[in-house]
């Protein structure tokens, strides 16, 4: 087969999916608005997922994205359940079967179960409207009828691929229903390049005592001490009240000591750099080095909410390299 040929096909395979997706957005009605309620609502139990074959694998992914979005859920394995897993499921769990026939054997015992228990809700999601499955179902969303990508129109592609989507339409919908935001989305995600993306600013910054704070009224020479202590390269001046004021560098000191003889001498309010950048503590480590880049410094104070005279942590543009964020 000549290169131009596998192309093509690549490509027919892509554009017939693409299609797939487009007939399932037109699909997205009342019962998906139902749908979603019924998952929003599931206060005092479960979401449990479950499907059969390639739908099985589309039903493990779903729950893992669920769960990875604020809404917790786990794959029910279809076989398994009518071997004693079906215990897993009790009242107020919400039960989603997922089944393009929406006839598949394995299944229809789990419908059966649900559909005794009146506080379990049962949502069923298929492309055959006078399926068991979309009958017995308290919300059951019909999928477009589409093509299969390749020869013969059985293999399980566009299919599997519009199940997929809408799996993550849901679970955004949810995501965004809930303000389930990154800070909430990294709390579940310690481990991996995922959370280093997501480390903000008062996860790296030192506080407490580490931070080097100082007196706008502090000479120089005791200032130097405190430099020299906290090995961070910097002060913060404070007010009397204990607001930030200033900020003063190495690198001002260098030029400092360039222009004043007696530079020791000198009361830091005199001196300071007024108005040091600040930044909130949930800001993501990663703006905070653009932040950095741009303003061509090396430090950045940290405050809570827009109380941006109280500094609560001081953050070094070494703090963020060693987190292995660039």
């Amino acid at each position: 087969m000549k290169n131009k040929k596998i192309k093509l096909i690549a490509k027919e395979v892509l554009q017939i999916e693409i299609n797939s997706l487009k007939s399932l957005k037109k699909f997205i009605n009342q019962s998906f608005l139902e749908l979603i309620k019924i998952i929003i609502n599931c206060k005092n139990g479960k979401i449990i997922i479950s499907g059969v074959g390639k739908s099985g694998i589309i039903a493990r992914k779903w729950a893992a994205t669920f769960s990875s979005t604020g809404t917790p859920s786990f794959y029910l394995d279809a076989s398994n359940a009518s071997h004693g897993d079906m215990g897993q499921i009790t009242s107020n769990d919400v039960v989603i079967l997922i089944s393009n026939s929406g006839e598949s054997q394995e299944l229809k015992n789990i419908i059966q179960y649900a559909s005794r228990n009146k506080n379990i809700k049962l949502i069923g999601i298929t492309s055959k409207k006078d399926s068991v499955l979309f009958k017995n179902s308290d919300v059951g969303f019909l999928m477009p009828n589409i093509k299969e990508a390749g020869p013969g129109d059985f293999v399980p592609t566009s299919s599997t691929t519009s199940q997929l989507a809408l799996g993550d339409a849901i679970a955004i919908s949810c995501m965004r229903y809930k303000n389930f935001n990154r800070l909430d989305f990294k709390k579940i995600h310690p481990s991996g390049s995922l959370s280093i993306k997501l480390k903000t600013a008062g996860d790296l910054m030192s506080s407490g005592k580490k931070i080097p704070l100082v007196n706008e009224n502090m000479k120089m020479k005791k200032a130097l001490k405190v430099i020299n202590e906290k090995k961070m390269g910097v002060v913060i001046v404070l007010k009397k009240n204990g607001q930030t004021n200033g900020i003063i560098t190495d690198g001002d000191i260098k030029r400092i000591a360039q222009k004043y003889k007696n530079f020791e001498e000198l009361e830091l309010k005199k001196i300071m750099k007024k108005n040091p950048v600040s930044i909130e503590e949930n800001t993501l480590a990663v703006k905070a080095l653009s932040i950095m880049n741009l303003k061509k410094i090396t430090s950045l104070c940290i405050h809570k909410k827009t109380n941006k005279k109280k500094t609560i942590g001081i953050l070094h543009m070494h703090d963020i390299l060693k987190s292995n964020i660039n």
